[in-house]
């Protein structure tokens, strides 16, 4: 039998311990000082205070989303920092967009697509694929964000509050659009013009690439866009590096529910090689977002 009291044992003192009792949480304490100095907590932390070191540098701060964020009803959050001044760059697939739009128009989104899918109704509205599609034929020479934001402001919607590319119109914040030929429901409909779709996307990929010239010492963060939008980042990161910019040092996060393979790579690690910090942040949106909005602004405040 195996003698256990040969076992050699050292003191608790001699230990090197990852957990200490001042990383613990105040109770008591604001919003942002009650997350724990550990793992996640830390993580949220550092990519908070990343935010607010960039704002007060003049530095960029560039927010890549998914449509998911607005169906969760989290616009008002991103348009009021983009009114603050803390975002300077916006960055939406094209399903972000289709919501942005119907938000603004009607106050409502998102269809049941296993009901409306079987009788083949999913993505047939006329109103959205008509007017996104004239926007992008008559404005999008200046890029699909600014033509659908210029034409939500110019009709006056009854919630274009709410729209992040009629915020950015408004605010001269770039907002710009990154579109995948035939995933998005508008490209169904038949007034759909698919050079003026290519052609406005195509120029918001030049913006995207305008602003990634900017983000040494800035921030990045990606609000659940699993693929679109880590491969036109890294496209676009690569565009700015070959042209002498020295994008070297920058703080990078990615926000979803679950980890996946493009934002872990193309977000948080390889952008980060040179220098900077890349965290992943998992949890639902509509509780994430918010804590990170208040934690923002709460440290904005306090300096």
């Amino acid at each position: 039998m195996i003698d256990f009291s040969k076992l050699k044992r050292i003191s608790i003192r001699e230990r090197i311990h990852k957990v200490h009792v001042k990383d613990f949480v105040d109770p008591d304490a604001d919003l942002l000082d009650s997350f724990p100095d550990i793992l996640g907590g830390a993580a949220f932390r550092q990519v908070v205070e990343a935010i607010a070191n960039a704002v007060w540098a003049d530095s960029l701060v560039l927010v890549m989303m998914g449509g998911h964020v607005i169906k969760c009803g989290l616009s008002p959050m991103i348009c009021r920092l983009m009114r603050e001044g803390v975002i300077g760059h916006v960055a939406l697939n094209g399903g972000a967009s289709i919501h942005d739009f119907e938000i603004a128009y009607f106050g409502e989104t998102s269809e049941e697509v296993g009901e409306t899918l079987q009788d083949g109704r999913f993505g047939m509205v006329e109103e959205t694929g008509h007017i996104m599609n004239e926007a992008l034929k008559s404005f999008g020479e200046g890029g699909y964000g600014a033509a659908v934001g210029r034409w939500i402001v110019d009709h006056q919607f009854p919630h274009k509050d709410l729209s992040i590319m009629a915020t950015g119109t408004e605010c001269a914040v770039p907002v710009t659009v990154h579109a995948a030929i035939g995933a998005e429901t508008i490209h169904s409909h038949p007034d759909c013009d698919g050079a003026a779709v290519g052609a406005a996307s195509y120029e918001d990929f030049r913006h995207f690439v305008e602003s990634a010239i900017c983000l040494e010492n800035g921030v990045v963060l990606n609000l659940g866009s699993a693929v679109v939008l880590p491969e036109v980042f890294l496209k676009a990161l690569s565009v700015a590096r070959n042209l002498g910019y020295p994008v070297s040092s920058l703080t990078t996060a990615n926000f979803d529910m679950i980890r996946h393979y493009r934002p872990t790579q193309n977000v948080v690690e390889r952008p980060t090689s040179l220098g900077g910090e890349g965290y992943t942040l998992l949890g639902m949106h509509e509780i994430m977002i918010p804590l990170l909005y208040h934690s923002v602004l709460r440290r904005l405040q306090g300096r």
